[in-house]
Protein backbone atom coordinates (compact mmCIF):
# COMPACT_ATOMS: atom_id res chain seq x y z
CA UNK A 1 0.00 0.00 0.00
CA UNK A 2 1.34 3.41 -0.93
CA UNK A 3 1.94 6.01 1.74
CA UNK A 4 -0.84 8.18 0.33
CA UNK A 5 -3.30 5.26 0.42
CA UNK A 6 -2.18 4.48 3.97
CA UNK A 7 -2.89 8.06 4.99
CA UNK A 8 -6.35 7.93 3.41
CA UNK A 9 -7.12 4.67 5.18
CA UNK A 10 -5.84 6.01 8.50
CA UNK A 11 -7.94 9.15 8.10
CA UNK A 12 -11.10 7.02 7.93
CA UNK A 13 -9.97 4.96 10.94
CA UNK A 14 -9.17 8.11 12.96
CA UNK A 15 -12.56 9.58 12.13
CA UNK A 16 -14.34 6.40 13.27
CA UNK A 17 -12.25 6.25 16.44
CA UNK A 18 -12.77 9.91 17.26
CA UNK A 19 -9.01 10.58 17.31
CA UNK A 20 -9.07 14.30 16.53
CA UNK A 21 -5.30 14.87 16.63
CA UNK A 22 -4.58 12.10 14.14
CA UNK A 23 -7.59 13.04 12.00
CA UNK A 24 -6.55 16.69 11.75
CA UNK A 25 -2.88 15.88 11.17
CA UNK A 26 -3.60 13.31 8.46
CA UNK A 27 -6.02 15.72 6.77
CA UNK A 28 -3.28 18.33 6.78
CA UNK A 29 -0.80 15.86 5.25
CA UNK A 30 -3.25 14.76 2.57
CA UNK A 31 -3.93 18.40 1.76
CA UNK A 32 -0.20 19.09 1.43
CA UNK A 33 0.16 16.05 -0.86
CA UNK A 34 -2.80 17.22 -2.95
CA UNK A 35 -1.32 20.72 -3.30
CA UNK A 36 2.07 19.29 -4.28
CA UNK A 37 0.40 17.11 -6.91
CA UNK A 38 -1.35 20.16 -8.33
CA UNK A 39 1.96 22.04 -8.46
CA UNK A 40 3.69 19.08 -10.11
CA UNK A 41 0.82 18.42 -12.50
CA UNK A 42 0.55 14.72 -11.63
CA UNK A 43 0.91 12.01 -9.03
CA UNK A 44 3.78 12.22 -6.56
CA UNK A 45 6.18 9.32 -6.31
CA UNK A 46 6.52 7.51 -3.00
CA UNK A 47 9.88 9.28 -2.55
CA UNK A 48 8.25 12.68 -3.14
CA UNK A 49 5.63 11.92 -0.49
CA UNK A 50 8.34 10.95 2.02
CA UNK A 51 10.22 14.19 1.32
CA UNK A 52 7.00 16.17 1.76
CA UNK A 53 6.31 14.45 5.10
CA UNK A 54 9.86 15.20 6.22
CA UNK A 55 9.31 18.88 5.44
CA UNK A 56 6.11 18.82 7.48
CA UNK A 57 7.97 17.18 10.38
CA UNK A 58 10.73 19.77 10.15
CA UNK A 59 8.14 22.58 10.29
CA UNK A 60 6.69 21.07 13.45
CA UNK A 61 10.13 20.79 15.08
CA UNK A 62 10.85 24.44 14.27
CA UNK A 63 7.44 25.50 15.60
CA UNK A 64 8.01 23.56 18.81
CA UNK A 65 11.31 25.37 19.28
CA UNK A 66 9.69 28.78 18.71
CA UNK A 67 6.76 28.05 21.01
CA UNK A 68 9.12 26.83 23.71
CA UNK A 69 11.06 30.09 23.53
CA UNK A 70 7.80 32.02 23.77
CA UNK A 71 6.67 29.98 26.78
CA UNK A 72 3.59 28.59 25.02
CA UNK A 73 3.53 25.07 26.45
CA UNK A 74 -0.02 24.47 25.18
CA UNK A 75 1.12 25.00 21.59
CA UNK A 76 4.27 22.94 22.17
CA UNK A 77 2.13 19.98 23.18
CA UNK A 78 -0.16 20.43 20.19
CA UNK A 79 2.74 20.54 17.72
CA UNK A 80 4.48 17.60 19.45
CA UNK A 81 1.34 15.49 19.06
CA UNK A 82 1.19 16.34 15.35
CA UNK A 83 4.90 15.58 14.98
CA UNK A 84 4.41 12.14 16.55
CA UNK A 85 1.70 11.35 14.01
CA UNK A 86 3.83 12.54 11.08
CA UNK A 87 6.89 10.61 12.27
CA UNK A 88 4.85 7.41 12.42
CA UNK A 89 4.65 7.54 8.60
CA UNK A 90 8.31 8.28 7.98
CA UNK A 91 10.83 5.53 7.33
CA UNK A 92 13.43 4.84 10.01
CA UNK A 93 16.17 7.42 9.71
CA UNK A 94 19.78 6.31 9.43
CA UNK A 95 21.91 6.75 12.52
CA UNK A 96 25.19 8.62 12.63
CA UNK A 97 27.29 5.46 12.26
CA UNK A 98 25.34 4.31 9.20
CA UNK A 99 25.71 7.77 7.67
CA UNK A 100 29.44 7.69 8.44
CA UNK A 101 29.81 4.39 6.55
CA UNK A 102 27.88 5.69 3.55
CA UNK A 103 29.91 8.93 3.60
CA UNK A 104 33.23 7.06 3.74
CA UNK A 105 32.18 4.94 0.76
CA UNK A 106 31.21 8.08 -1.19
CA UNK A 107 34.47 9.85 -0.26
CA UNK A 108 36.41 6.88 -1.58
CA UNK A 109 34.27 6.68 -4.72
CA UNK A 110 34.93 10.31 -5.70
CA UNK A 111 38.51 10.38 -4.42
CA UNK A 112 37.93 13.32 -2.09
CA UNK A 113 41.05 14.50 -0.27
CA UNK A 114 39.89 17.34 1.94
CA UNK A 115 37.25 19.95 2.80
CA UNK A 116 37.49 21.50 -0.66
CA UNK A 117 35.83 18.36 -2.07
CA UNK A 118 32.68 18.78 0.05
CA UNK A 119 30.50 19.45 -2.99
CA UNK A 120 31.76 16.37 -4.83
CA UNK A 121 30.74 14.20 -1.90
CA UNK A 122 27.51 15.84 -0.71
CA UNK A 123 25.64 15.90 -4.03
CA UNK A 124 25.73 12.17 -4.79
CA UNK A 125 25.53 11.22 -1.11
CA UNK A 126 22.37 13.24 -0.46
CA UNK A 127 20.80 11.80 -3.62
CA UNK A 128 21.52 8.32 -2.27
CA UNK A 129 20.32 9.07 1.28
CA UNK A 130 17.33 11.24 0.37
CA UNK A 131 14.46 10.52 2.70
CA UNK A 132 16.56 8.29 4.95
CA UNK A 133 18.89 10.76 6.66
CA UNK A 134 18.83 14.25 8.12
CA UNK A 135 20.74 16.57 5.77
CA UNK A 136 22.32 18.59 8.59
CA UNK A 137 23.68 15.41 10.19
CA UNK A 138 25.03 14.16 6.86
CA UNK A 139 26.74 17.50 6.27
CA UNK A 140 28.34 17.48 9.73
CA UNK A 141 29.63 13.91 9.31
CA UNK A 142 31.05 14.60 5.83
CA UNK A 143 32.69 17.85 6.99
CA UNK A 144 34.27 15.99 9.92
CA UNK A 145 35.55 13.13 7.71
CA UNK A 146 36.94 15.48 5.08
CA UNK A 147 38.63 17.66 7.70
CA UNK A 148 40.52 14.58 8.94
CA UNK A 149 41.65 13.76 5.39
CA UNK A 150 42.80 17.30 4.78
CA UNK A 151 45.15 17.29 7.79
Amino acid sequence: MSLKAQLQSDLKAAMKAGDTVKRNTVRLLLSAIHNAEIDKGGELTEQDVVVLLQKQAKQRRESIEQYRKAGRQDLVQEEAAELAVIESYLPRMLGEEEIRQEALAQIEAVGATGPKDMGKVMGPLMAKLRGRADGALVQRVVRELLARRGE
